[in-house]
């Protein structure tokens, strides 16, 4: 009970806020940044699972609730926004699929409320122990935009029409390029990181990078049905 209150204290505090758009933009006070982080540290020191990051928990789809500069779920938009007025963008949600030891990370991204498109961030996990982990980035997407040409502010239907129309002039190799995204990857691209996990159960994992700032992840999926034992090596 006393776990199962501290799960629902903590959700709370995100909700007042101001969720995930209010964390993206920077408009949540310092107030309310340690009230999160005060429940965080109260919820860990509850974990039900003393070796993490071998539990049958961990795989599954999560969504990223609270995350900070560094975390893969920023990073990914940062690396687009890099390339696009920020402005005109905004990071609508991001989550990620674990299995098999491999994640691989999805920021849903909007221009303009008009456009959408994914970055997709591959990358192997590693268990370097019963709490830490590694992670090496070995691939990034940037898929073939969207576009919802009702959603266009008129302003810039104009704008948008020309732009179409010098994209269909295009040599058709160099449209369909563009069209179908692109692919970072090579030794220039791979990085690593290492983390901690701190917590976890069948809703919540929170998980914290090695300067011991938390991102908070729930559960998208039923997750596992059955328990199985977990696994006591670890690769170092």
């Amino acid at each position: 009970m006393e776990r199962l209150a501290a799960k629902e204290s903590l959700l709370l505090a995100f909700r007042d806020a101001g969720g995930f758009e209010a964390l993206v933009t920077g408009k949540i006070s310092d107030m309310q940044r340690i009230d999160v982080n005060e429940r965080i540290v109260g919820l860990e020191g509850l974990n039900p699972a003393p070796r993490p990051t071998t539990s049958p928990y961990l795989e599954g789809q999560w969504k990223f609730e609270w995350f900070i500069s560094g975390s893969p779920g920023l990073l990914a938009a940062q690396i687009v926004f890099e390339r696009f007025p920020a402005a005109l963008g905004n990071l609508c949600r991001s989550d990620v699929r674990i299995k098999d030891g491999y994640a691989k990370i999805t920021a849903n991204l909007n221009f303009l409320n008009s456009v959408e498109s994914n970055f997709i961030l591959n990358s192997k996990l590693s268990v370097e122990g019963p709490l830490r982990m590694s992670e090496e980035y070995i691939e990034g997407i940037f898929e073939s935009p969207k576009i919802r040409e009702e959603s266009i502010p008129q302003q810039l239907k104009g704008a948008f029409d020309q732009a179409n129309s010098t994209v269909q002039q295009l040599p058709v190799s160099i449209r369909d390029a563009a069209m179908s995204g692109f692919n970072f990857q090579g030794p220039s691209w791979t990085f690593q990181r290492l983390f901690l996990i701190s917590y976890l159960d069948d809703e919540i994992m929170i998980a914290r990078s090695t300067a011991g700032v938390p991102e908070v992840l729930t559960r998208l999926d039923p997750g596992p049905s059955v328990v199985v034992k977990p696994i006591t090596e670890y690769e170092s």
